[in-house]
């Protein structure tokens, strides 16, 4: 299958938004980690989760988003970015459900994202609940990055709120710390994988191939479904794990 072809339809710096047309009224979007280049803006991921590549849902509209300073969505241009992206999808055709997806910086701008736009269900894989300095004591995993950070909008990662449902998604072995700091709630599935780490997740669940499952499950709201396929995948139900 031959690379995709993306449209930009948003580029005000740091933000850049890629739009791939797809058929139906869903709407998925991917927001991009720091990447494996720190000289290059993040690349579009979870192309083919977002596009449903392999399911029934394909082909599927989806944005991806690309923040080139790495800001966790502190950058102030964040939300004009969503919003001015979203308009411009709706004003060709209607959308009817938005679902969010990222991992790490991804998955906290995932997250963010609810408090700007309608989003129906997150798929939140390894989340950091703060990058600001001293919330998460210890944490320096990504202090380059962060420590350019200006101005902090906020001093932890905000939850959905209800209805949105929200999944987050854990590795034990390195990001328990981050990951039990975030408040429970009812409409969150919070998903804990005790053999794996921060970077092996993403990576675990695409090889499995339980990653298009998950968003699948999500968008039809199929929470059985979602959980089955999570537990397949070695997770434990956070309220069931025991370090």
């Amino acid at each position: 299958m031959s690379d995709p072809a993306f449209e930009r339809i948003y580029a005000r710096a740091p933000f850049t938004v890629d739009f791939l047309d797809g058929g139906g009224g869903d709407l998925v979007i991917s927001f991009a980690s720091i990447g494996h280049d720190p000289s290059r803006p993040p690349a579009p991921e979870f192309v083919a989760t977002a596009t449903g590549r392999g399911t029934p849902g394909f082909s599927r509209r989806a944005l991806f988003i690309s923040d080139e300073s790495r800001s966790w969505a502190n950058d102030p241009g964040f939300a004009a970015a969503l919003r001015a992206a979203l308009a411009e999808v709706t004003r060709r055709r209607p959308v009817t459900r938005i679902a969010a997806i990222g991992l790490s910086m991804g998955a906290v701008s995932a997250l963010v994202a609810t408090q700007v736009i309608p989003v129906d269900v997150v798929l939140a894989l390894s989340p950091q609940v703060s990058v600001k300095p001293g919330v998460v004591p210890g944490e320096t995993r990504w202090s380059e990055w962060t420590s350019r950070i200006g101005t902090f909008a906020r001093e932890t990662t905000p939850l959905p709120p209800a209805p949105c449902w929200t999944i987050l998604c854990h590795g034990a072995h390195d990001d328990l710390d981050q990951a039990m700091l975030f408040p429970r709630a009812s409409n969150v599935d919070h998903l804990i994988f005790p053999a794996l780490g921060h970077s092996d997740l993403g990576p675990h669940l695409k090889a499995r191939g339980g990653l298009s499952g998950l968003m699948e499950a999500a968008l039809a709201g199929d929470r059985r479904r979602l959980l089955r396929i999570a537990s397949a995948a070695s997770a434990v139900r956070r309220e069931k794990f025991s370090p």
